[in-house]
């Protein structure tokens, strides 16, 4: 069996919480070396830093034997623009998933902020479809090195639109950082880890 299990943004405090089991009965427990930390100490031993590159990681994945108890740690909700739909599809039959809060959600919270109407996207190894974003009243993105908050912010002022822009950088942890300014003031900076909506101005 695969576990794949979200835990949360980033502070362990917003992980799920029953994990303990499935942890002590885990043969390996895969996830970087961030997701990691959140281990136990009796059951660190038993961290593995996978490959990035799929290829490379579902080989590794396959070396194990067939009834080996394999946790996969990713950040936020695995089905978020996580690992969780590929790794339902590469494996299929042998895949749980326990859903964590995603970066989004916690953004949301942080800014009193419903998300009932928002569009969820993300830019990661992709041009988002700027077109139809824009045309949205309210849209969430999970952004990347080359397409973040500055780049997003440049699609919204070519096309002589008024929006405003929320970014949160480095959520839930110690230096998080939330801004909220109109899509004109955006600065061209380096952005830490961040999420970014983009919504009607009211």
């Amino acid at each position: 069996m695969i576990t794949v299990i979200g835990i949360g943004p980033g502070d362990s405090k917003y992980g799920m919480l029953g994990h303990e089991a499935l942890f002590a009965k885990a043969d390996y427990i895969l996830g970087s070396e961030r997701h990691l930390e959140i281990l136990p100490k009796e059951y660190a031993h038993k961290g593995v830093v996978p490959p990035k590159k799929l290829g490379e990681m579902e080989a590794l994945i396959r070396s194990y034997a067939d009834d080996a108890e394999i946790i996969y740690l990713v950040s936020g909700d695995p089905l978020i623009y996580g690992l969780g739909k590929w790794m339902s599809e590469t494996f299929p039959n042998r895949v749980e998933i326990f859903s964590g809060i995603s970066a989004m959600q916690y953004l949301a919270s942080r800014v009193f902020l419903p998300m009932n109407d928002a569009y969820l996207t993300s830019s990661h190894a992709k041009v988002p479809n700027f077109d139809l974003m824009m045309s949205l009243e309210k849209v969430f993105m999970v952004t990347d090195a080359k397409v973040g908050p500055y780049q997003i912010a440049q699609e919204v002022v070519k096309r002589g639109l008024k929006k405003k822009m929320i970014i949160g950088e480095n959520l839930s942890y110690d230096d998080e950082r939330i801004t909220i300014l109109p899509a004109e003031a955006v600065e061209d900076r380096d952005y830490q880890m961040n999420v970014v909506v983009v919504m009607d101005e009211r």
